[in-house]
This record gives C-alpha cells, structure tokens and sequence, in this order.
C-alpha cells in the first residue's frame, strides 16, 4: 500500500481539525486533529525533503492555521478554511516535488 502524500495530509488535516472543532463544539478535540496530521506530515517532509524543509512547511503549516482566522471574518469560514488547505496543499507540493 502506496504512503498519503504530505500535501494532502497537510491540507486534510487544516480541514479536518476545524470540522472536529465545529462539528463538536470542542475546539480542543479539533486541535488534536490538527496536531497530529501536522505531525504526520512533518515526520513526511522530514523523511522526504530534509529538516531544513520539514521546519519551513510546518511553519507555514501554523502560519495557514493562525492566518484562516482572520481570512474567515472577511469571506467566512469554510472558504477561509479551504483557501489555507489549498494553499498549504500547494506550498508542499513545490517544496517536496524533486524528492
């Protein structure tokens, strides 16, 4: 069985951690969710593209996670939401592409 690529665990996991956060109303719940796919994916960057790739994309990882917020007071929050997947999705993709 073929791995998950990071980009798509990187943007499930901004999408997933604030649908467990919406969905159960414990925005806890929903930070776990988001820790650990963030965690799943950096061990990927890391094993993929190096520690120097694997610091800057969980940086912009958070970056995606703390930017949504004020994103979702001008456009709402599930397109807030899936614009900071995507482009987490897309900065993954350019940085581990060669790997």
């Amino acid at each position: 069985m073929g791995r998950v690529p990071a980009a798509v665990v990187a943007a499930s996991g901004l999408v997933g951690g604030y649908g467990v956060a919406r969905w159960t109303k414990k925005r806890p719940l929903g930070g776990v969710a988001l820790a650990a796919a963030g965690a799943v994916a950096a061990r990927e960057w890391q094993r993929s593209s190096g520690t120097l790739a694997a610091a800057g994309l969980s940086a912009a990882y958070v970056a995606a996670f703390a930017g949504s917020h004020p994103l979702a007071k001008k456009v709402g929050a599930w397109p807030a939401v899936f614009s900071v997947a995507g482009g987490m999705a897309l900065a993954s993709w350019a940085v581990t592409r060669r790997a």
